[in-house]
């Protein structure tokens, strides 16, 4: 990890494989390395939510799931805290472990087919990234893990009721 004062975004550490590799929090909450993408890391840790997803699931009965992606919420909340703090900034954009979880919800209720996989991902991105309310809110008065894991919460439930709209207008 290197130190540094002049670091962009008021990073007091900067962010890279030797920082993600010194703490499991910080690799979890980094998506693995996918939050280390310099454009749109959110995007890229909502991708990692696919294979996680479909690696996951099927071990699980679905309420069983349920309590899993309930449970990484709540780590979620501690690990992403953590890292906010070891990096000098609560919700960098390279912590994507919100962006993971609360897709893997979304992926849960997503009907099967390729198609609405697609929609699924382009509807949660557009609430992540234009945060209507009262995502803004939370986004801009909630600080520390809750504040990064919630928002995101908020977005997959936008895109679960739209998906849910669309669903009810095609059958």
């Amino acid at each position: 990890m290197t130190i540094s004062d002049e670091s962009p975004h008021g990073l007091s550490v900067q962010p890279g494989w030797r920082f993600l590799l010194s703490h499991p929090s910080h690799f979890i909450s980094f998506g693995f390395g996918s939050g280390l993408v310099r454009k749109a890391p959110g995007t890229f840790g909502t991708l990692a939510a696919f294979p996680l997803y479909w690696l996951v699931a099927p071990i699980f009965s679905d309420v069983q799931f349920l309590v899993v992606l309930a449970l990484t919420f709540l780590w979620g909340v501690w690990i992403c805290e953590y890292t906010g703090k070891m990096l000098g900034v609560a919700d960098y954009g390279g912590i994507v472990w919100d962006e993971i979880v609360s897709f893997m919800l979304v992926l849960f209720f997503t009907p099967p087919g390729w198609y609405w996989s697609l929609l699924a991902f382009v509807l949660f991105r557009f609430f992540d990234i234009y945060k209507p309310p009262p995502i803004r809110y939370f986004d801009s008065n909630w600080h520390g893990g809750l504040g990064v894991m919630f928002d995101d919460l908020l977005a997959a439930g936008y895109t679960l009721l739209c998906m849910a709209l669309v669903k009810s207008v095609l059958i």
